[in-house]
């Protein structure tokens, strides 16, 4: 029998992982034989695409949840795992499997997780005065006033990417208006609410003090004069990224060591949303409908304990297993890990969680606002307006 395994395990540490997990699982099961079809992740996104479009889907393949694998559902494509579920699907942390969850049912499980937090010079903010990292949006207000006034850029910025804007309007309208005001939007199609506005104009209230590196308006996450380098290269105090930030500000620039430090978003004072309640997103793998019963065996098998572990232990991916997180070894990827297992809710991207329009709208939107050339309501407008021609 064979199984066809769609994933984006081209680089390393992931790749070797994964070539050596499969022969591990073929000498527990002869009869199975794992076929590893490993494509680079844009060109998976088309591939995954042009064969889900024509009304299938592999045995079993790489998603990141959301509205994608919502569409899939829809089209009964995938595989409903709480039937074959039992105790297994209790060993994930809640955090992780919110991804995955379509109607109230499991059709995916993780493998990988992250969050997106700020990332911080603790030798600027020390230079800048600052002793605690902000908790509250207030306080982050006066420490980029701090900074400015020490002269230090307070932020990095990839404004042409726009991708990382988004980032702040949407953890903004979650501190504000908590997880439930984001589900709402998601299922009414209307962002033109109070947290929606109000995230729009604190965002605006940041911008306006002109916080981010000059040219960032031009500026690509990755590249040499990026946001990623600036921060590596200690020209900027802080910057709002996932969990891979530690290792592009070294490949981008130098990487500042000892001297990075890790803070979750900033509550807002009266809002309804927790602090604890996580922005991010992750990897994992979903179970064609016409899938063999051995499929199964080998999501199983990659999934349990011993095995996820080993995955975890690369420092390729983050937990999501229960009482997994003594196993990252990376003392930054440590503390997102610890975030994230103590997570009391979970929000996945915005481009992820809903339609790809609707989430290309969100970057395009927030890009303006930042730029000073779309007022909050009017991005509040646009996103909604997007969201109903849907």
């Amino acid at each position: 029998m064979t199984v066809e395994f769609w994933n984006i395990w081209t680089t390393e540490p992931m790749k070797t992982y994964g070539v050596n997990a499969i022969k591990e699982f073929e000498a527990q099961h002869p009869n199975i034989t794992i076929k590893n079809v490993a494509t680079e992740n844009e060109a998976f996104k088309s591939k995954i695409t042009t064969l889900t479009q024509s009304g299938k889907a592999p045995d079993v393949y790489q998603t990141w949840g959301g509205g994608v694998l919502k569409q899939q559902v829809d089209a009964g494509l995938v595989k409903d795992l709480s039937g074959d579920a039992g105790s297994w699907l209790g060993t994930f942390t809640d955090a992780a499997m919110a991804a995955y969850q379509v109607d109230g049912k499991p059709y995916a499980v993780p493998e990988d997780i992250g969050m997106v937090g700020f990332w911080y010079n603790k030798a600027l903010f020390k230079k800048a005065g600052i002793a605690d990292a902000p908790s509250t949006w207030s306080q982050l207000i006066d420490d980029v006033k701090k900074l400015k006034a020490a002269g230090i850029t307070p932020m990095a910025l990839a404004g042409k990417d726009k991708w990382p804007g988004h980032y702040y309007w949407a953890y903004l309208a979650m501190r504000i208006g908590g997880l439930d005001a984001l589900k709402q939007a998601g299922e009414t199609k209307d962002f033109t609410g109070q947290p929606f506005v109000e995230a729009g104009q604190k965002l605006k209230e940041l911008a306006d003090l002109q916080p981010f590196q000059k040219g960032y308006l031009g500026a690509a996450y990755d590249k040499p004069d990026g946001q990623a380098a600036t921060m590596g290269n200690g020209k900027a105090a802080m910057e709002l990224m996932g969990q891979w930030a530690p290792s592009v500000e070294k490949s981008s620039g130098k990487g500042i060591g000892d001297d990075l430090g890790f803070f979750p978003f900033p509550a807002v004072d009266g809002g309804k949303g927790s602090v604890t309640d996580a922005f991010g997103g992750g990897g994992g793998f979903a179970i064609g409908a016409d899938a063999p019963a051995e499929a199964l065996e080998f999501l199983k098998f990659l999934t349990e304990s011993n095995e996820h572990r080993k995955a975890v232990q690369t420092g390729g991916v983050l937990p999501v297993l229960k009482g997994e997180e003594d196993a990252v070894t990376d003392p930054n990827l440590s503390v997102v890990a610890k975030n994230l297992a103590s997570a009391t809710g979970f929000q996945l991207y915005l481009d992820q969680a809903y339609p790809p329009a609707v989430g290309q709208e969100v970057n395009d939107s927030v890009a303006e606002l930042i730029a000073g050339t779309k007022t909050p309501e009017q991005v509040a407008q646009a996103i909604t307006e997007t969201a109903k021609s849907e």
